[in-house]
């Protein structure tokens, strides 16, 4: 599913990131919540992942989320799943999302949590109110191994990738964008100003984690529940089943053999060092490629 916020909120968003976002996430959560209970009775679980851009690099605030197909009874002890070919109504989640979400912000205003200017709320409240907000409920991802390839590609996502960027020439920048219309690869040249400035804007404010789990994915009881839920299900618990290595893993799944090395293609990468994590307590230490003698030794 996604969830977007209509782009008149996209000047208050880029003024009051931390608040504003924080609200999204809160109203998606709160509503698929709801909807999880109301629907099909029980617990959903969902993964929220935020987006700020489009394909121009514009400000486009939504969130993706990745939802399970059921829910776990409060007890649980039952699984239930979706008797539905979708999930839930996109018309009935926009409106519960815009309720949720006004809520939230009609509450920022008159507390003064965010600033606009005089007596113009009045006016944004009935513009935000005037449209039904865009609400996405898409398909299941097919076969299931394929989901963490989704995941993958969505997580730790930047506003462009290297991939896009086709020339920097005479203070232009020149990069591809997806015409969502024609479904084309187009190229997009931009003053390099403009294309700094819109990079900018996807910018978050320090230690905002842009990657939120709900439900019974929720990252406390995470793993207490999935073991709940893989016995309502009949699954054989990790116990049970065999451990494989991340790179043999990832190879399985999605049959990308992640240390193949990326110039040749032909060797295989090796760790040599890792990077420490340094806490402002800790001393600083200076990480070197270990020698022959060193790697003999090992």
């Amino acid at each position: 599913m996604v969830f977007t916020l209509p782009h008149a909120l996209n000047p208050i968003v880029l003024k009051h990131k931390a608040p504003l976002l924080n609200t999204l996430f809160a109203a998606v959560s709160e509503t698929l919540l709801v909807f999880g209970q109301n629907k099909l009775g029980g617990r959903l679980g969902f993964i929220s992942i935020l987006h700020t851009w489009d394909q121009k690099l514009k400000a486009h605030f939504h969130l993706h989320c990745l939802v399970a197909g059921g829910v776990i009874s409060a007890d649980w002890n039952t699984w239930s799943a979706s008797p539905n070919r979708y999930l839930f109504n996109a018309q009935a989640l926009s409106q519960v999302f815009r309720g949720k979400f006004m809520a939230r912000l009609t509450h920022a205003v008159n507390t003064h949590q965010i600033s606009l200017p005089p007596n113009s709320y009045p006016a944004l409240n009935d513009r935000l109110y005037a449209n039904p907000w865009v609400v996405s409920v898409r398909p299941p991802i097919r076969p299931p191994q394929h989901v963490l390839e989704y995941l993958a590609r969505y997580t730790y996502r930047v506003a462009i990738s290297n991939q896009r960027l086709v020339e920097l020439k005479d203070g232009q920048v020149t990069f591809r964008y997806k015409d969502r219309q024609s479904h084309q690869n187009l190229p997009l040249t931009l003053e390099a100003v403009e294309f700094i400035r819109r990079f900018l804007l996807h910018s978050l404010p320090a230690g905002f984690v842009r990657i939120r789990h709900y439900g019974f994915w929720a990252n406390r009881y995470r793993q207490e529940h999935l073991a709940k839920i893989k016995h309502a299900l009949a699954l054989p618990t990790e116990s049970n089943r065999t451990t494989d290595s991340l790179p043999s893993m990832m190879l399985s799944l999605t049959g990308i053999d992640f240390t193949r090395c990326p110039n040749c293609r032909k060797g295989s990468l090796q760790t040599v060092a890792e990077i420490p994590k340094i806490s402002s307590g800790c001393r600083r230490q200076i990480i070197r490629a270990p020698t022959a003698a060193m790697r003999a030794a090992a």
